[in-house]
């Protein structure tokens, strides 16, 4: 029989806590985005956190932080089992997929002459940019010649993702949203085999005032297995997916999906569903601007705001939980602000799982894989991963 009736999982996109052993690999040793955030705010101010035991996880303590007595919540680290430090990788991770061959990026030379050629040739609109950059960053250098020319601009990042950024009176958002779709038929070759088409409309007069705006739509590949979402859904249980998750996963396994403009309306929508839907299953939530607004864009003091904001929207969803809901705070993989470039960094997440009805909560060993979170979601169900899926259901949490 079940304990939790509805669980809820949210990710703070790219919220790591220490460097993973093998971040040397990745050019990463070192990291640590929480930590580094603290060290340079002088301390966080983070009391829901603090109370789920946060001060006690990471490779080091975090500042500002405290260990305390926590009965309601079991705190640990995850470690990344598959290849790679993208979003995709992450969240598919989380449910059950280990993925040992990474996606391509082109973050160093942009992508192939051969691609962009094809690509102008079916969007039939001249392609400029072609680099990796910020997405605030390459507006302003390159927004007023899109206008003017009514090209696309097109960049990546760190990620593997080709990101197409249009004004939005300009290039109309169904064209846009077109031609994202032929980039990701195209971009499914092995040859370029990106993790994700981004359309990235925005609006403004000028190269001082451009801003993206909420309408961004990804375009994902298909997991590469059965997921823990997918067991869920075929066995009746809900999968509801709150930001940008339905898209990571290209809808596979999806329920139903709420869209969202900020990660505060992220909570919001999260918080409105754990009042006033009484579902049975999960709630998959990702809060995407602690990565997009903040980590990419090397903004320490305001990733650390926007952490102590979140520490406060996170007390007021749990004052709202019932004695069979159980919440669980994550993150897909590292950006720390402080680090060179603008690019993730492949680090350990915190897990956080706290419930009214628990009642030993305490730090438990560090674990091996972020998939742990989905074999224990379906572990509460009753139900048995599919052959293809990775991870161990976290059984203390049970007790």
């Amino acid at each position: 029989m079940k304990k939790f009736k509805r669980i809820f999982v949210i990710v703070c996109d790219s919220m790591g806590i220490g460097a993973e052993p093998d971040a040397e690999l990745y050019g990463d040793a070192g990291s640590n985005t929480m930590g580094h955030i603290a060290d340079k705010m002088n301390g966080l101010n983070i009391p829901t956190l603090n109370s789920m035991g946060i001060g006690e996880i990471g490779l080091r303590q975090v500042k500002g932080t405290s260990i305390v007595d926590h009965p309601h919540s079991y705190c640990t680290t995850l470690r990344e089992a598959s290849n790679g430090k993208d979003t995709m990788t992450g969240h598919w991770e989380m449910m059950g997929i280990l993925t040992s061959k990474p996606f391509k990026t082109f973050t160093d030379t942009g992508f192939p002459q051969a691609l962009i050629d094809e690509l102008e040739e079916k969007f039939g609109r001249k392609i400029i940019g072609n680099k990796a950059a910020s997405g605030t960053k390459i507006l302003e250098e390159l927004g007023e010649q899109q206008c003017r020319d009514g090209s696309l601009i097109v960049y990546t990042s760190g990620d593997s993702v080709l990101q197409i950024a249009a004004h939005e009176k300009y290039v109309p958002l169904k064209e846009l949203y077109r031609d994202c779709e032929i980039a990701r038929e195209v971009c499914n070759r092995p040859e370029y085999r990106l993790g994700r088409i981004i359309a990235r409309p925005y609006l403004g007069t000028d190269r001082t005032n451009f801003k993206r705006t909420p309408n961004r739509y990804d375009y994902a590949l298909s997991p590469t297995g059965r997921t823990a979402m997918d067991d869920l859904k075929d066995n009746g249980f809900m999968t509801s997916c709150v930001g940008k998750i339905a898209n990571i996963f290209n809808f596979a396994g999806v329920t139903k999906s709420a869209h969202t403009v900020s990660d505060k309306n992220g909570m919001e929508v999260s918080t409105d569903l754990l009042k006033n839907d009484d579902f049975e299953g999960l709630c998959f939530i990702n809060l995407v601007e602690f990565d997009s607004e903040y980590g990419h864009r090397r903004n320490v003091e305001g990733y650390g705001k926007h952490i102590e904001d979140f520490d406060g929207w996170l007390k007021v969803f749990m004052d709202n939980m019932k004695n069979d809901d159980l919440v669980i705070i994550t993150a897909d993989h590292g950006n720390d602000p402080t680090w060179v470039g603008t690019d993730h960094t492949r680090e350990r997440v915190p897990f956080l799982a706290y419930s009214p009805s628990i009642t030993n909560g305490r730090k438990l060993e560090e674990r091996s894989t972020f998939a742990d979170i989905g074999a224990t979601v379906l572990d509460n169900f009753g139900l048995k991963a599919s052959e293809n899926e990775i991870g161990t259901s976290i059984k203390e949490i049970f007790e």
